[in-house]
Parts: C-alpha cells; sequence; structure tokens
C-alpha cells in the first residue's frame, strides 16, 4: 500500500457545513449512506484503499463523492484524510482486522483530525444486552464500542435489528418453496427489522445531525415469526404457515455441532453466525427500545411485506 493519500473531488456542494468522512463507501450499506449524505447536502469524503478502482468508485465520484485513496495504516495520511470532517462514518465490514484494527485507526486520525463524531459500524441488534460469547461478529462490536467511548469524540451508535434484505436471501426464515416460516423458541417473540436502504437513510440523517445520543435504535417493523408468516403471505397471496425447529437449548446445540464441523473462522459470516445472530433475536434479550424511528420525519420506512414481495 502507498503512503499517501489522493483525491478526487466531486462536485456536492454544501450548503448545510456538513462534511463526512466515510469509510466502506464501496459496500452495500456505505453506498446507500453516501447517497443519503449526498441528498442530504453533505459533503462526502470517501476514504477507499489505494488502488480501488471500479465501477463503485465511478459511482461515487459522478454522484457528487470525493474519492480519497489511503492507506489505513498510514497514521498521517489517513489524519489528513479526516481533517475538517464534521463526523466520520464507518461502515466497514470485516472481522477483528477490520472491526478492532481499521477502526481504530480510524478513529485515532479522527481525534487527530479534531473530528468531533463518529458513528461506528455497528447497525445490528442491540448487542450490549447480550452476554459476551453469545455472538462473536458482535463481541468485536462491543470491544471496539469501549475504545470508542474512550476516546474524546461524540460517539452514536445506530442499531437497526436484523437487514430485512436477508429474509429473501442468506436468513433461513422465510422458506418461500414450502410456504413456511421457521422459528425457534416462541413464534410471538417481537423481533426487529429494518431494510439497508432505510438503515443508510436514518445514518445519514444522523451523521449531520449534532445533538445525537450515544445510541438510536430504529426498526422499520417489528414482527414475530407469526407476523412474518402474515407478511409473506400479504406479499405472495399464499398462505405461510409457521414451522418450530425447536427450543433456543436445541438451537445452541446446533451451533455448537455446525461451529466444530465447519469452523469458518476466517469467514465474516459463517452459517453458525448467521444461527447465532437469530438465537440472539429470539431470546429477545436485544431487542431494540425504545425505538427512534421518529426522530427524522423524512425517513420512509419499507414494511416486510414489500420486502418479500421483492
Amino acid at each position: 500500500m502507498q503512503g499517501n493519500s489522493s483525491t478526487t473531488t466531486g462536485k456536492a456542494a454544501n450548503p448545510n457545513g456538513a462534511t463526512i468522512i466515510l469509510a466502506g463507501a464501496t459496500g452495500d450499506l456505505g453506498g446507500h449512506i453516501a447517497h443519503g449524505l449526498l441528498r442530504r447536502g453533505a459533503v462526502v469524503r470517501a476514504l477507499v484503499r489505494p488502488g480501488s478502482k471500479g465501477e463503485k468508485t465511478t459511482a461515487l465520484q459522478g454522484r457528487g463523492a470525493a474519492v480519497v485513496e489511503v492507506d489505513l495504516d498510514d497514521a498521517t495520511a489517513l489524519s489528513r484524510a479526516c481533517a475538517g470532517g464534521t463526523c466520520v462514518v464507518s461502515a466497514l465490514s470485516g472481522l477483528q482486522e477490520v472491526i478492532l484494527d481499521a477502526q481504530t485507526a480510524l478513529l485515532t486520525a479522527a481525534v487527530a483530525a479534531g473530528v468531533p463524531r463518529f458513528i461506528p459500524s455497528d447497525f445490528a441488534i442491540d448487542f450490549t444486552k447480550l452476554p459476551p460469547g453469545t455472538n462473536r461478529n458482535l463481541d468485536l462490536r462491543r470491544e471496539f464500542g469501549k475504545r470508542l467511548e474512550g476516546a474524546p469524540v461524540a460517539a452514536t451508535s445506530v442499531l437497526c435489528g436484523m437487514f430485512a434484505d436477508l429474509l429473501t436471501g442468506p436468513a433461513p426464515v422465510v422458506l418461500f418453496p414450502l410456504k413456511r416460516v421457521v422459528y425457534w423458541g416462541d413464534a410471538d417473540q417481537p423481533l426487529d427489522f429494518t431494510t439497508i436502504a432505510d438503515t443508510a437513510a436514518f445514518t445519514a440523517a444522523a451523521a449531520m445531525d449534532p445533538s445525537t445520543p450515544r445510541y438510536l435504535r430504529i426498526a422499520g417493523e417489528v414482527a414475530s415469526a407469526r407476523g412474518l408468516a402474515r407478511a409473506a403471505g400479504e406479499a405472495t397471496g399464499k398462505e405461510f404457515r409457521l414451522l418450530r425447529a425447536g427450543s433456543l437449548r436445541r438451537l445452541d446445540t446446533l451451533i455448537a455441532v455446525t461451529r466444530t464441523l465447519a469452523p469458518g473462522r476466517r469467514e465474516v459470516f459463517p452459517a453458525w453466525q448467521g444461527m447465532q445472530y437469530l438465537r440472539n433475536m429470539f431470546s429477545g434479550l436485544p431487542k431494540l427500545a425504545p425505538l427512534d424511528n421518529d426522530r427524522y420525519p423524512g425517513v420512509q420506512w419499507t414494511p416486510l411485506r414489500e420486502v418479500l414481495h421483492r
């Protein structure tokens, strides 16, 4: 990697005086956050690794973002890239080397550059309520949170439950071919869901709001397994029934077996990680409350039936 940074400046105006430093802008969530910020009139400085070229960076520039190539291991260059920012937003995704190491480097640079606010890549269920050891990826976020709270910067975490988009992809909950909704434990346990786009829109608003608290909690829709079956029925015009896969204790056993047979230690989302996330949700412990959905009236929440209809 290079020891300097280079900038390609976009065309965004800055009527609100907000300059947002965005890490992870080439990812799905990060790209949506960049779009939301630009729509709100912020100057967006998207940090990318040196040599990052392609459709995503070109699209960011076309929308008006300034794309800055910077080595996250170069403290001086990273601090220079953060200079003048009003908030640093991290949409980075990964394991320890990203969530702890890279975000800590980003935090250190933000503090050195005098950036007053930092939004970490938390975007999850309320892991502050979970016992350590019940979710590897969320344990990393909890550990980074300790570092963040010890830094001289105003921190805000956006907690959004599960990305609703996963219900039509890797999350084995809504089984469309079988017309079943799988659940563990209690079919009436409330669960929090928010689409990636809605999470990004809310985060963009929060990044430009200097009065945000330590935590903001949102849910595009709160639904139990029974509610998911109802939403799937509304989306497809077909009847969806519930399928109880077992108790939470049984799910614990399945997680342990899967983790032994398919460790996936270097994978960000191995099968057992998704199972841990569902286990956490069905336990009810990380339920988001109170919700801050009304904080920014311009954010329109996507109902689950619309997500499932896609």
